[in-house]
């Protein structure tokens, strides 16, 4: 079932979620709606917050960016559960991102390019990985959600304020997509 994808200004966005547990009632189903909605509104990632829960899940799949240059994405297809960012390392990357919650705007963020997370699967068997380049990125990106950050929370003053108004109208609902929405 695709779900509406929360917008900017709806205050689920900004809530620091929760750890769950196998008790976690409907799990595969709720993972599988998230897929489908994250297909439906073509993402490579898309975590709770993003539709209304506040949860300490998200998930990616890079496997659609898979090709000559980067075969490392054609299985990259990862559920996090409890995930924790353990390590930073690396250079600073300036790369332009965007986000299902914030469409219509993309903006240049530094983040580094190495991280080591430890996570839960969907079947709730632990994993430490340690992820580089742009999957670093889309990791530290869905990460940032379930700590009720947004990637415009990284965009100096200056670029906030170029963007204010876009932000402004998505908080009053004017807004279109080709995806199902929830405002605030």
């Amino acid at each position: 079932m695709i779900l509406p994808v929360y917008l900017y200004g709806h205050p689920v966005l900004r809530k620091e979620t929760k750890d769950i547990d196998t008790s976690y009632p409907n799990l595969n189903e709720l993972i599988d709606n998230m897929y489908e909605t994250m297909y439906n509104a073509d993402g490579v990632g898309l975590a709770a917050p993003q539709v209304g829960l506040e949860d300490r899940i998200f998930i990616i799949d890079l496997s659609p960016l898979a090709d000559e240059e980067n075969p490392e994405y054609k299985d990259l297809k990862k559920v996090f559960i409890n995930a924790r960012i353990t390590n930073r390392t690396g250079d600073m990357v300036l790369h332009e991102e965007g986000c299902l919650s914030i469409p219509g705007i993309h903006e240049s963020v530094a983040r580094q390019d190495s991280i080591e997370i430890e996570y839960l699967d969907e079947n709730f068997e632990p994993h430490t990985k340690t992820y580089t380049g742009f999957t670093a990125r889309v990791i530290q990106h869905e990460y940032d959600h379930i700590e009720g950050v947004l990637f415009i929370d990284h965009i100096s003053a200056i670029r906030k304020r170029l963007i204010k108004t876009k932000l402004s109208n998505m908080v009053k609902g004017k807004i279109s997509c080709h995806y199902k929405v929830r405002t605030a």
